[in-house]
């Protein structure tokens, strides 16, 4: 009786507890902690959504139970954004369904698609539930690196043919949390050919397919010819119009796999509440100009706290797409570790940030930052910072040749680079 339960034993301890638990202490004593750790949307939603659902709340017939794969409406509005954002062509019926959030439908189809001892291919560092969804379902994880480019290709190469037994799904994640990485659809071609190569399921997380900043727009994997075959593909209204509560998102993509996902939901939960999905469909197929506001605002929050973070000694790439920067620890710190590190900065300079540790130990020696402040607060963070490097004998730059450097969006633009 005292034995740890077999599927928790599997866990690892929370590497974010500690800075959660310094983070909460450090606010017990009235300091004022500006929180870049969390992935949380601080925007409300926008109001043509928040009324609907309040329309359809006062609606007793919508009180009762919902459907587990989403009512007809909302399926049909998912796949009519998926027509006119990447030109995909979906059957609501067979190849589409609701899910509580982008999270609950991968950790459920990993239960539905997993045997005991299937290998499955996760980038590492990635978001938690890519690996531990699988490793909850009894699944062993290989790792493989994160970046959309050809390294990542030939370490699946050398997966398939070393691999006992062989991989049978593979996760994508671009725009990436947490290295806001962002793949082409070049990369998507080579990899479905992959896959079907080899017969491995795609189950790709386009969660921040609505948050990039430049000219490349983030595909979806099912734009690739045959893709249908062997992907499917997760998106979220959490981040894009600041729905992250409301628990709402979807998968879309092969058949089979959405219809064993829906086998295994219909066992678990009777779907969303029904006026949050009809509110859904109202923020996807209502007006758009919501979602170009809050490109706007990431993309001006991300200009602050690069800059910032440039006059401030922290050379930080710019990231190109989601809501995170993901940081590379200053020269000064990069022997003490991300946890540490992050328990440092929250100690001495009241800012918070996410370990990259808690990513996958690939991710040490960073630490991942949301955008997540207005830019007052994000200002008055990278001010905190600089003083935090300057105690820690870190050279600071000149105010005015770190303005020239980042100063402008064509500067950040050019300044913008893959993390090594």
């Amino acid at each position: 009786m005292t034995e740890e339960f077999h599927r928790i034993r599997r866990l690892p301890p929370y590497v974010f507890a500690e800075v959660n638990k310094a983070k909460a202490a450090a606010r017990a004593r009235g300091e004022d902690i500006i929180d870049l750790g969390m992935g949380n949307p601080d925007s409300p939603t926008p109001p043509h959504i928040v009324q609907k659902l309040v329309e359809t709340v006062a609606d007793p017939r919508a009180h009762g139970y919902s459907v587990s794969k989403g009512i007809p409406g909302l399926r049909r509005a998912l796949a009519g954004y998926y027509d006119r954002r990447f030109g995909v062509t979906l059957d609501p019926e067979t190849e589409v369904i609701a899910t509580l959030g982008s999270k609950e439908g991968l950790a459920n189809l990993a239960a539905a698609i997993t045997s005991p001892g299937d290998t499955i291919l996760v980038p590492n560092p990635s978001y938690p539930i890519h690996q531990f969804g699988f490793i909850i379902a009894g699944a062993s994880v290989r790792s493989i690196p994160a970046t959309p480019d050809e390294e990542m290709l030939r370490a699946l190469d050398r997966a398939v043919r070393h691999s006992v037994p062989k991989p049978t799904a593979l996760i994508v994640n671009f725009p990436s949390n947490p290295t806001a990485y962002v793949a082409d659809l070049d990369f998507y071609r080579e990899l479905v050919a992959f896959a079907r190569r080899h017969e491995i399921w795609i189950m790709s997380d386009l969660a921040y397919a609505e948050i990039y900043f430049g000219d490349r727009v983030p595909p979806s994997i099912l734009q690739v010819p045959g893709a249908k075959e062997i992907a499917v593909e997760f998106t979220s209204l959490s981040k894009t119009y600041s729905m992250a509560g409301w628990r709402m998102g979807f998968a879309a993509g092969n058949p089979r796999l959405i219809n064993a996902l829906t086998r295994i939901k219909s066992y678990l939960d009777y779907g969303a509440f029904t006026p949050i999905q009809v509110a859904a469909v109202a923020a996807l197929s209502g007006p758009q100009d919501c979602v170009a506001e809050m490109r706007t605002l990431y993309r001006d929050r991300r200009d602050v706290l690069i800059r910032g973070l440039h006059a401030a000694g922290w050379d930080v790439p710019s990231p190109e797409g989601s809501m995170f920067a993901w940081a590379p620890l200053p020269a000064a710190f990069r022997e003490m570790g991300s946890v540490d590190f992050s328990k440092l900065l929250l100690k001495e300079a009241g800012v918070a940030v996410a370990p990259g540790l808690g990513f996958g130990e690939y991710g040490e020696g960073f630490v991942r930052i949301g955008l997540v402040e207005n830019t007052q607060r994000l200002r008055q963070a990278t001010r905190a910072i600089r003083q935090f490097m300057g105690r820690h004998g870190v050279n600071l730059p000149d105010p005015a040749a770190s303005g020239r450097r980042v100063g402008k969006d064509a500067d950040l633009a050019a300044d913008a680079a893959p993390v090594i």
